[in-house]
């Protein structure tokens, strides 16, 4: 052995040897293969975390799009709830009117019925008063006719009412 190697320096000089050729082997054999595989990873994450992305913009669009219909949809039923409610209103204010002309009507008859009726009521108690009045009349007549000097008396009195009238 040489003077200046001494075992101590032979084990680092073996030991660096042999991590070269274990360096060169790696290298040569598995350094490719766990690079390509580390590679591929991060590709396949940063696919994942694109597309994670898309979806999140996407998922973002579809949520603005819905609460969009949303709001379309409460405007809509806004909007159908006030037709419906002017149109109820409408129907019962139409149905008000007609009740109130058809009140109005039936009253119109019965009033034009009690009209006749007590027109020929009158009538009737006109006619009746007339006929028991020509009886009373007839009756009177009669008594005050009994004698000559009554019946010369109502001839004088008929005539002065003839001649006053």
């Amino acid at each position: 052995m040489h003077p200046l190697i001494t075992p101590a320096v032979g084990q680092i000089i073996w030991g660096g040897l042999v991590f070269l050729v274990l360096l060169f082997l790696l290298k040569k054999f598995a350094w490719k293969p766990m690079l390509t595989a580390v590679n591929d990873r991060e590709k396949v994450i940063a696919e994942s975390i694109e597309m994670a992305t898309k979806t999140k913009h996407e998922m973002q669009q579809m949520q603005a799009q819905n609460e969009k219909m949303l709001k379309e949809a409460r405007v809509e039923r806004d909007q159908m709830m006030k037709e419906a409610t002017e149109t109820s209103k409408k129907l019962v204010a139409e149905a008000r009117e007609e009740a109130k002309a058809e009140a109005n009507r039936i009253i119109a008859d019965a009033q034009k019925t009690i009209q006749s009726e007590k027109a020929a009521a009158l009538s009737e108690l006109k006619t009746t008063v007339a006929s028991l009045s020509l009886e009373i009349a007839e009756k009177v007549i009669k008594g005050e006719m009994t004698s000559d000097a009554k019946q010369k008396a109502l001839a004088e009195k008929l005539a002065e009412d003839i001649n006053v009238n």
